[in-house]
């Protein structure tokens, strides 16, 4: 059996790394792709949720590298990677093990997440459908 992936939420990339000043990004994203952002975004560390209509979003974040909330090498949940909706995170976990795909957990606020990594080293994030606020309807905007 395999996952059962119900949505892409958001990617979520690294800005700021090359020096680039973090307000040129915001502009960017605001002025040029004239995209809005999460203004009830928790503040773990500097950067934006930018939504991409009602949909999804991109996460941009920046600060130090590696984030206060990493778990040591290959385990920041700041690193560049996709978010997947899944239909019940307990019964993904469950799967995860009895296949013996290694992964790590983190949570952010309520939302559960856990985190793998494809046979090419990309990363990606697994949350339950109803526990983020990726979509308009999770940030409390209808859709």
């Amino acid at each position: 059996m395999a996952l059962k992936i119900v949505g892409i939420h958001h990617h979520g990339i690294r800005v700021g790394d090359n020096g680039e000043p973090l307000d040129d990004v915001f502009d960017f994203y605001t002025n040029v792709l004239g995209m809005d952002y999460d203004k009830s975004r928790p503040q773990i560390i500097p950067g934006w949720w930018m939504n991409t209509g009602s949909t999804g979003q991109i996460h941009l974040m920046g600060g130090p590298y590696p984030s206060p909330v990493s778990k040591g090498p290959g385990k920041d949940p700041c690193d560049p990677h996709v978010a997947l909706a899944v239909e019940s995170m307990d019964d993904t976990i469950a799967e995860l093990d009895r296949m013996g795909v290694p992964y790590y957990k983190s949570v952010a606020g309520d939302t559960k997440q856990v985190f793998v990594h494809d046979p090419c080293g990309n990363m990606i994030e697994l949350h339950q459908v109803d526990q983020c606020r990726c979509t308009a309807r999770g940030r409390g905007e209808g859709e």
